[in-house]
């Protein structure tokens, strides 16, 4: 018996451009504006080109296998240097709905496998990377996932935009074009029931949260605000104050930068056993270096007690906080007006309208027992609703059941634009009213959970660099507030920065929303669709 060997190879085994590939994936890290990471956190997620680049590279004939058409070494060269030329331009963010650029591509794609564009599965799809470039590239996507977190986004990304490509937006609003692209009505839609239900919420709920009032140095007046900062607290350990909350703080730091430093000044009354937050301006570097370590004396949970220098050890804080008698102080608040950013002392009547409310549901979940990466059970926050101030779960809430409102009127808005009302759900199959309006709110579901994101305690304040310039002379990051998944786990935090979702600015549902809708317009430039199914629940469906 003979054996015969197969020396057919695909590019990727023979070469490939790494240095366009590596320059395009690390291009991509910069780029928010449409990118299909703002439409949901997931972690790892793989770089959009160079899963573009690979899928194509594993398709593709290396010219070696067609020794008739490229029968000598430097033929075969020029045609390699021809597909690489194909896949730079193909990485390139600005191609990425390129249809000239795609289906050259797509050609390549199709003479090395038969004429036609062969499918493409990942099993463990995550934050949908591959099966979303192959659906760019004209490849029939399947995917599946444990996660049902990854299988929504996956949805949100490949299979519902196509559904619903080149509509017109069904909402009663103004629109000023006549044909929209891609998911691009969608995208429109989602944009103007995210504001609808930012309005309503306003209605219910926008009294508790108050504009600021400015002091005459800062110019007086009103101002909204960007956050509120709080620091937990703990009873004093020095029996002297027996009883008195007093703060324990990793930072009284607003901002560093130059010329406009900014921090929180702790003053005790002894006499009185009363502490109050004053926010200061200038300060000397030892000033400054002080504000920056808070409360804090040493590495973790150790600190100092402010009123009489007492130390708080770890011990006593978990203690404190397993008994419930850990709270929280307002210690400064951040608000903009016409003039910018403004960091104004805390105020008696702001803490009081954040404590005069309390939700009517609160997540009870118990907090995974993995000290690893939970860090908040030693101290008394064992369920996920401990883990947002009361506020914070009002919002929340009235959220998430602004969003079965927002259904059920877009799906009479949608049958009043002309869709047909035939009752069939999305996950049916589904493409008409009721189709559409429960697209719409599956995007503001994910609204709400990145506003989770940016609205629980364990966001910190960041006050930025003390240069306005970064090493490489451009505008360096402003003072901003960091979100709950900074990292994959959940930290313990000792100060946190309560977001004003009705704001302007960071974390608010103005400023989330366009970072959602915008990426929901790139996608479902193909006619393929790919469904995710969870493992867990049968087989991948296309």
């Amino acid at each position: 018996m003979t054996s015969t060997t197969n020396t057919k190879k695909k590019l990727i085994e023979v070469a490939i451009p790494l240095e366009a590939i590596n320059a395009a994936s690390a291009r991509e890290k910069s780029i928010r504006h449409g990118h299909p990471s703002t439409l949901h956190l997931w972690w790892a997620r793989r770089p959009l080109a160079a899963c573009r680049a690979v899928l194509f590279a594993q398709l593709v004939d290396d010219p070696s296998s067609d020794l008739e058409k490229f029968p000598t070494h430097e033929a075969q060269e020029v045609e390699r240097k021809r597909l690489f030329g194909i896949i730079a331009e193909l990485v390139k963010w600005e191609n990425s709905t390129n249809e000239e650029v795609l289906e050259r591509a797509r050609a390549e794609i199709r003479k090395s496998c038969g004429g036609e564009l062969p499918p493409v599965y990942d099993p463990f799809s995550g934050g949908g990377s591959i099966p979303l470039e192959a659906q760019r590239l004209g490849l029939p996507a399947y995917g599946s996932d444990l996660n049902p977190v990854a299988v929504m986004i996956g949805k949100a990304m490949i299979e519902i935009p196509p559904k619903f490509k080149d509509r017109d937006p069904i909402h009663p609003g103004v629109k000023d074009r006549q044909f929209y692209r891609n998911a691009e009505g969608l995208a429109e839609d989602v944009k103007y029931y995210g504001e609808w239900m930012r309005e309503k919420a306003w209605e219910r709920i926008g009294h508790l949260y108050p504009q600021a009032d400015l002091p005459k140095h800062l110019g007086g007046g009103k101002a909204t605000v960007v956050a509120w900062i709080w620091a937990r607290t703990v009873p004093s350990p020095d029996p002297a104050f027996a009883g008195v909350p007093v703060p324990i703080a990793s930072s009284f730091l607003l901002t560093p930068m130059k010329g406009k430093e900014a921090w929180i000044e702790p003053v005790v009354d002894k006499a009185t056993k009363t502490i109050i937050y004053k926010v200061r301006h200038g300060g000397t570097v030892d000033e400054l270096a002080r504000a920056k370590d808070g409360t804090k004396s040493g590495r973790g949970a150790n600190f100092v007690c402010v009123l009489s220098g007492t130390a708080i050890t770890p011990e006593y804080v978990k203690e404190s906080g397993r008994a419930g008698r850990m709270g929280q102080a307002l210690i400064a608040i951040v608000a903009e007006g016409k003039g910018g950013r403004y960091f104004v002392e805390a105020s008696a009547d702001h803490e009081a309208i954040a404590f005069s409310t309390k939700p009517s549901w609160k997540p009870e979940t118990a907090l995974p027992a993995d000290p690893r990466n939970f860090w908040t059970i030693d101290y008394g926050l064992t369920t996920f609703g401990s883990l947002f101030t009361d506020r914070q779960l009002v919002a929340l809430n009235t959220f998430s059941d602004l969003v079965e409102e927002v259904r059920q009127k877009a799906e009479e808005d949608a049958i009043a634009s002309g869709l047909s009302a035939d009752g069939v759900e999305l996950r049916a199959g589904g493409t008409a009213a009721k189709a559409y309006s429960e697209a719409i709110s599956v995007y503001l579901s994910f609204l709400i959970s990145k506003l989770a994101d940016k609205g629980s305690t364990i966001c910190t304040w960041d006050a930025g660099p003390a240069s306005n310039k970064s090493a490489s002379g451009r505008s360096a990051r402003v003072a901003t507030v960091r979100v709950t998944f900074g990292r994959q786990s959940l930290p313990m935090t000792w100060d946190f920065a309560e977001v004003n979702f009705f704001s302007s600015s960071v974390g608010a549902l103005e400023t989330v929303l366009k970072t959602l809708a915008t990426p929901i317009q790139y996608f479902g430039s193909s006619t393929f669709q790919m469904e995710l199914t969870s493992l867990g629940s049968g087989a991948p469906t296309r």
